[in-house]
């Protein structure tokens, strides 16, 4: 429903492979026990940026896809809007809980993300573990964990592209942020032309 590609499965652009490489150098002297990433094509590679470093292997969660917008995928917000305007409005005013036809609900993707975020926490104990996801999926868990009302993810969180957030969790259910949508590693960095 954004410019952005939903669960469509596309492949890194240069500017994002850019911003992996940038990422890579600011986490190359965090110790890193596992890497794991959504199985699409632009995380997947992201992640495997981002484990070189560290000689990890990726380890594919399909948990961690990004949100299906059903019939929406591929489609820019202002070409939706225009589409499907009562779709949209039912959606702007809840994603949480509406889906477009064939598409996911916010609440779909917690259900499937949240039990193998925790399944990972607990699989790590006192470990450092990168997660390489997409934007809705990352705001879902977050504002989950966080305990906000996630009928206004889309609204209350933000996640540029290859963002880093970094959460302690003192056990699988509770957390605390550190650091959220930080972009620092690359923000001072001119976007790479070809």
């Amino acid at each position: 429903a954004t410019d952005a590609a939903g669960a469509t499965d596309v492949a890194l652009s240069t500017e994002g492979e850019q911003q992996a490489r940038l990422l890579a150098r600011r986490l190359g002297s965090v110790k890193l026990a596992a890497v794991y990433a959504s199985p699409l094509q632009r995380t997947r590679r992201t992640a495997e940026l981002l484990a070189a470093p560290h000689a990890l292997p990726v380890l594919p969660r399909d948990e961690l896809r990004e949100i299906d917008h059903g019939h929406w995928e591929q489609r820019t917000r202002a070409e939706v809007e225009a589409a499907f305007p009562q779709e949209y409005r039912a959606w702007e005013d809840d994603p949480f809980t509406f889906a477009p036809p064939g598409g996911e609900t916010g609440l779909s993707v917690l259900a499937r993300a949240l039990p193998a975020l925790r399944e990972m926490v607990q699989r790590h104990p006192n470990e450092t573990v990168l997660l390489v996801s997409h934007k809705a999926t990352n705001r879902l868990l977050m504002g989950s964990i966080l305990g906000f009302d996630l009928r206004g993810y889309r609204d209350r969180l933000d996640q540029k592209p290859c963002c880093l957030n970094v959460l302690d969790f003192r056990d699988a259910t509770r957390a605390r942020l550190i650091l959220f949508n930080d972009v620092s590693h690359y923000e001072d960095h001119p976007p790479f032309t070809q």
